[in-house]
């Protein structure tokens, strides 16, 4: 790629928010962290500084995506589970048009970035799960209350793994939650865990849906997640892969 590579971040608003999560913020740092610029104008994994957008996520925040290969390369989701009440943002069929964009844009192998809620988000999504890899599951996934954590670098062999050896001590630590007890595909190919209760949880995995090119990344609960210099470096990673391939 020989252009800064186009991102677009999807802020959860409306159906896909909710009142433990300050999206616009968490967006916000999103940005300013994939498009801050370096000495040299690229960052230490060599990648020139991204050109970040961030919209709403509306019905037809999508809109464009079908001929959007000119104007995005990565799809970052920042999006949580919200308010599914038709009376509130509309019914499922509204949002349709959204999901289905979204999906070919997935099936298609563009890159997606799943942050965070993502995992418990779309629930009116039925390819939501499959393209992520994984889930929270309700009355299941929980995390222990929010503060300073670790995050280990697992044995995996994988591009993504190398990328953060070559960034981070093997551990990235940042002010955030730990989620457990997710659902996550068998196919999926985990790359950070977190120990919780005696159990090593996976927190970054790559999905192995055919065909499809994402990765999920549950950290990123507040702002403060994205004041870590190794949190920032894992987000450059990913998204480093996922354009990789591009």
């Amino acid at each position: 790629m020989t252009s800064a590579p186009r991102v677009l971040v999807l802020a959860g608003r409306g159906r896909y928010e909710d009142p433990w999560h300050d999206m616009a913020a968490t967006s916000h740092r999103v940005a300013e962290v994939l498009s801050a610029p370096t000495v040299d104008g690229t960052d230490d994994l060599g990648s020139p500084a991204y050109r970040v957008s961030v919209r709403g996520a509306f019905p037809d925040a999508l809109d464009d995506l079908d001929h959007a290969g000119d104007d995005v390369d990565l799809v970052v989701v920042n999006t949580s589970s919200g308010r599914p009440d038709p009376g509130f943002d509309g019914d499922d069929a509204r949002w349709a048009g959204f999901h289905e964009r979204l999906r070919a844009w997935a099936d298609a192998g563009r890159p997606v970035l799943g942050l965070h809620q993502a995992a418990n988000t779309f629930a009116d999504a039925a390819d939501w799960e499959r393209v992520l890899g994984g889930r929270w599951v309700d009355g299941t996934s929980m995390h222990p209350d929010i503060g300073e954590a670790g995050f280990t670098l697992t044995g995996a062999d994988h591009d993504l793994t190398g990328l953060l050896r070559a960034t981070t001590s093997g551990v990235v630590t940042a002010f955030d939650e730990r989620y457990s007890w997710l659902r996550v595909a068998e196919s999926s190919t985990v790359i950070l865990t977190q120990r919780h209760d005696g159990v090593d949880h996976p927190v970054v995995w790559v999905s192995g849906a055919p065909g499809v090119r994402c990765v999920y990344d549950a950290l990123g609960h507040g702002a403060r997640s994205y004041d870590s210099p190794s949190r920032q470096a894992l987000l450059r990673a990913e998204a480093a892969w996922l354009l990789a391939g591009t």
